[in-house]
């Protein structure tokens, strides 16, 4: 089968500085990063491929430091064109309120394959699973340079929680002609009853907006010891709400190969979808990618 992967990071670690990577820490979302403090290159994520058929990729911002955005995306270009091609697309860090955003996001797309900015959003009550101290989408100039993206030709990836959802989908309708990509599958990281149909509600109103499509990815940063059977409920659910014209599989690699390995994430997406119709499995696998991020 065909792959597209749509959501992978690559690091230099002699070359650039990750402040989540300069030394070992033990994470609420991934638990101990140690093995993640070690570059990882082209090389590295095509020996992850293994024998699966990936034909193309999409690089998200690795959270380098921010000032270093604009060099990580010429540096992601000139690995994709000096290699195989990987990665095919490339998603970058901007900031949207800040005031020289506009001629960020033109320093960006002067990369050919840059395709999207993605600011991460998530806020949560433990501050150990709180990634940003701000709330970006209430703040109106974050919103107006949010409009921006559109004039560049660019997407936006959103990573947030349930809580969060309602503002993303009003997002989404203020800036209908945008495409949103919602990265992890929502996150579902509160696993009682009300964060599980928290996830549910709020994963419908995101999907109310035609604008919206989601990755299923990232199930290991909130299920440690992840399953086939255990992440069931998420990817179908998820399909359900979404449709398959509109989810992604991703393999979030290599955050998430502390959790398992590439070939066990699309075994486990290949096994719940084997009811599926060849078209809704292309399309899930490959196609959708293609289409989100104009491949």
């Amino acid at each position: 089968m065909r792959i597209v992967d749509p959501h992978h990071h690559l690091w230099d670690r002699q070359r650039f500085h990750y402040p989540w990577l300069a030394k070992p820490v033990v994470s609420g979302i991934v638990g101990d990063t140690t093995p993640l403090c070690r570059n990882y290159l082209v090389a590295d994520l095509m020996a992850d491929f293994g024998g699966l058929e990936v034909v193309k990729s999409v690089h998200l911002q690795a959270e380098i430091a921010h000032d270093l955005s604009i060099e990580e995306t010429r540096w992601l270009q000139s690995l994709a064109d000096a290699g195989p091609g990987y990665p095919h697309g490339i998603v970058a860090f901007a900031d949207l309120s800040a005031p020289d955003v506009d001629a960020v996001l033109a320093a960006h797309v002067e990369s050919p394959n840059l395709r999207g900015i993605r600011q991460i959003l998530n806020i949560h009550p433990d501050p150990n699973k709180t990634f940003v101290s701000r709330d970006y989408m209430a703040e109106e100039a974050w919103q107006r340079g949010f409009g921006l993206l559109a004039r560049h030709g660019l997407s936006f990836d959103m990573q947030l929680y349930w809580p969060q959802m309602a503002q993303g989908a009003a997002t989404a309708r203020r800036h209908a002609g945008t495409q949103i990509v919602v990265n992890h599958t929502g996150m579902p990281i509160d696993r009682d009853a009300e964060g599980i149909a928290g996830w549910r509600k709020g994963m419908r109103e995101l999907a109310a907006c035609p604008n919206v499509a989601v990755k299923i990815s990232g199930l290991g940063m909130t299920d440690h010891h992840w399953t086939t059977d255990s992440i069931r409920p998420f990817v179908l659910d998820t399909i359900e709400i979404f449709g398959t014209g509109r989810c992604l599989f991703a393999s979030n690699f290599p955050v998430d190969k502390l959790f398992g390995s590439f070939a066990a994430v699309w075994a486990a997406y290949d096994e719940l979808t084997r009811d599926f119709s060849a078209d809704e499995r292309a399309a899930l696998f490959h196609d959708n990618a293609v289409r989100v991020y104009r491949l």
